[in-house]
């Protein structure tokens, strides 16, 4: 067990980022080469080992973290990595890049700081990979029965590396040129270095799982057909209909989606491209939308060596504590700064962001350029705009990072398989992932899983969602399952209470 006393005599203190002007020049991890030991191993020997550990309930794949820390604080990392890999079969994608909503909701955060159990979780992992603890675990006798996986995001491959793991031939299918899906094209290197996705891939291959890229699966590849040729499919294809911007001047050039901007410049960190299309070197950038994409804009314009970069933010300037109406344990909304938020501090001294802000329109010269933004503070409730209040600021990039609405709408995958759709634009599925079709015609042996269902969401639901569809498909297959299934299809994160009342 971790040390009674330790939340007590140890202060919290997470693994230190590199110095920002360092990691401006490079597109490595912004923790490259700063080690993790024995400041994990300390950290986690804060873990009060809880009777009622909150910590699990605040994480969807039910992460066994006290276990895991206690280990860790002994430096035992082959049974760290042991229970950790029990629920999630991709710790390093989590612990980089995962939000720790389980930090949230550790027990000590009630009235202190949590456990850095994110940093824990990414340093199990990398000594599981350091050490050989990740070896390729193929299955001991073969199902007879496949499966097809469409989309190679987090939820596909970890549905995919669960079920060929039961004993199923399971075939990728992944329309992009390589493996990956977001985690490949949209997430930046400095937040998660690609050798990480290619070593996992590999695992999954040594397994027995096989990759078809370029499969543009409802495109050159018939949906039905593949149906036909398996004996159950999932679609994890992702939400990627992106959201517009419908404002007077949107056709004007320099205005670009965010995810077309991260791949091209994901492309020419792996080699693909001399150069990037869409450079924010020397422009004013003003990005739209105040998420996580819009933080990654932020890292990589940057570091393209943009003059000056504004991300707005619709939502008002969250508070540094909690609010009554989010008290632990649930994950709230409080003042939060991304390493891409302090490395635009340490260069213009400054918060980048623009709270309570929407724009009104863009503004271009005579060549049909964008050459401004025009905005104006919104009211905090209704997001109306506020008389008064337009400004004007000077962009040549603009990029528009307003999330997604649910899979492609132009991409026939859900008509070939007599998919409907939900009211908010995803794939409609039942409680155990099954998808549902028109009254009377459920596409049979079909299933539903991450952000094709879910909606746009994180890592970490993807993966459990991933695990739990695996369940679902096998007791299909097989009539019953022993493999892990941490959610449910309607399950949520920990935003109010279960009785869905307001605090």
């Amino acid at each position: 067990m971790t040390d009674p006393f330790g939340f007590l005599r140890t202060p919290r203190r997470s693994v230190p980022a590199r110095p920002a002007d360092e990691r401006l020049g490079d597109w490595c991890e912004v923790h490259a080469g700063q080690s993790s030991l024995p400041l994990v191993s300390e950290q986690a020997n804060r873990c009060m080992d809880c009777g009622i550990p909150f910590c699990h309930a605040g994480c969807p794949l039910g992460n066994l973290i006290p276990e895991w820390n206690a280990y860790a604080a002994h430096g035992d990392w082959r049974a760290a990595s042991d229970r950790l890999h029990a629920t999630n079969n991709f710790p390093e994608f989590t612990g980089r890049l995962c939000p720790a909503p389980c930090e949230d909701a550790c027990v000590l955060a009630i009235n202190a700081d949590p456990v850095t159990i994110k940093n824990v979780e990414q340093a199990i992992a990398d000594q599981a990979w350091a050490h050989g603890y990740t070896a390729p675990a193929p299955p001991a006798r073969p199902s007879g029965r496949s499966v097809a996986v469409i989309g190679s995001g987090p939820a596909g491959l970890a549905a995919a590396q669960q079920l060929r793991r039961a004993g199923h031939d399971v075939v990728v299918f992944e329309r992009a040129d390589r493996i990956g899906g977001l985690l490949r094209y949209g997430i930046p290197a400095f937040k998660m270095e690609k050798s990480h996705l290619d070593r996992r891939v590999q695992q999954l291959r040594d397994e027995g799982t096989v990759f078809r890229t370029d499969a543009d699966v409802g495109g050159r590849i018939d949906a039905a057909g593949l149906r036909a040729t398996h004996d159950a499919v999932i679609v994890a294809v992702g939400a990627t209909e992106r959201r517009e911007l419908p404002v007077p001047g949107r056709g004007l050039r320099g205005i670009h989606q965010a995810m077309d901007y991260l791949t091209e410049a994901n492309r020419v960190a792996q080699g693909d491209l001399a150069a990037p299309g869409v450079n924010a070197e020397g422009r004013h950038v003003v990005i739209v939308g105040g998420g996580d994409t819009g933080s990654d804009c932020l890292g990589t314009a940057l570091r393209q060596g943009a003059r000056s970069v504004v991300q707005l933010d619709i939502n008002p300037e969250p508070g540094p504590t909690r609010s009554a109406a989010q008290p632990w344990p649930l994950y709230p909304k409080v003042y939060r700064i991304s390493h891409a938020h302090e490395e635009a501090r340490s260069r213009d001294g400054a918060d980048p962001r623009a709270f309570s802000s929407a724009t009104v329109h863009f503004e271009g010269d005579a060549e049909g350029r964008v050459r401004a933004l025009h905005l104006t503070a919104v009211e905090p409730a209704e997001r109306r705009s506020l008389p008064g209040t337009e400004r004007v600021i000077e962009a040549g990039l603009i990029l528009l990072a307003l999330g997604f609405t649910g899979p492609e709408r132009a991409c026939p995958l859900g008509e070939q398989l007599g998919l409907t759709r939900d009211e908010r634009g995803n794939f409609a599925r039942s409680a155990d992932f099954a998808a549902l079709g028109q009254p009377g015609r459920p596409p049979e042996g079909v299933f539903v899983a991450g952000d094709a269902g879910r909606g746009q969401s994180l890592v970490v639901w993807a993966i459990a969602e991933g695990r739990s569809v695996a369940a679902a498909a096998d007791r299909y297959l097989t009539g019953r399952t022993t493999l892990h299934a941490p959610v449910r299809a309607q399950d949520g994160p920990l935003l109010r209470p279960p009785d869905g009342r307001a605090w």
